[in-house]
């Protein structure tokens, strides 16, 4: 069964497309406020029209996560309009796949600013609202690439190592103030971004992006008692590992 989220606030980043968008419509069709972060206007106006024709309950707050002004602007409006934040889920993403000599710096700034700055300001701003109370979930999506490489990647597999050591670096912190903070790091999913990572799969092989919404799902279906590292989900025509 879905947790109940009822009285809960959840923010999502990177929510107009994807695999973001599919854990902003499943945190809301259980129950949750969210809060839809992404760069594009109108894909996040069209996502909370779906939500709230569907019963739901949503905000867009146009943010580039990688931007300390927005990302203080964007947690400044959640506290205006909810006063809490119970959910945290850092799914927005950017990669460039290109052999490294080929890769520009440029590329590579704005890669970690989205995908490690991004977590790390976004993060930062959740704990000021999650540790007064006591609780919060912090909710990292990483890839196959935040352990494994993969050639042609590695500018986006870099962010991706960065970002899980900083999650677990904040499981640990976080810990003491009865806040989870958990990794979920999926293989290869159906998404405009494996498309230009890998277009030589099999894209009907492929995991849908409800897939790891329905792992956001399992996590905060924990009970208090207990908690989750990381979760490595992959296809299963896939390698293991």
């Amino acid at each position: 069964m879905p947790p109940p989220l009822s009285d809960q606030v959840a923010l999502v980043t990177g929510a107009s497309r994807g695999i973001g968008r599919s854990i902003a419509t499943s945190l809301a069709a259980c129950g949750a406020h969210v809060f839809a972060t992404a760069r594009t206007t109108k894909a996040l106006d069209e996502l909370v029209d779906e939500i709230t024709e569907n019963g739901g309950q949503a905000t867009s707050v146009t943010t580039d996560v990688g931007d300390e002004a927005d990302v203080a602007a964007l947690f400044a409006a959640i506290r205006d309009t909810a006063g809490q934040l119970d959910i945290l889920v850092n799914n927005a993403g950017v990669g460039v796949f290109q052999p490294l000599a080929d890769t520009r710096v440029e590329d590579l700034d704005r890669i970690f600013a989205v995908n490690v700055r991004g977590t790390f300001l976004c993060s930062q701003q959740a704990l000021a609202l999650m540790v007064p109370r006591r609780q919060g979930y912090i909710i990292n999506i990483g890839s196959v690439v935040s352990f494994k490489g993969y050639p042609e990647q590695a500018a986006y597999t870099a962010s991706k190592h960065a970002q899980f050591g900083l999650t677990k670096s904040l499981a640990a912190e976080a810990q003491a103030h009865s806040i989870r903070v958990s990794a979920i790091l999926p293989g290869g999913v159906d998404t405009d971004l494996i498309g230009q990572a890998r277009p030589d799969l099999d894209r009907s092989g492929l995991m849908q992006p409800e897939d790891i919404a329905q792992s956001v799902l399992y996590l905060l279906s924990l009970s208090d008692r207990a908690a989750v590292d990381e979760i490595y989900i992959r296809r299963k025509s896939g390698t293991p590992f």
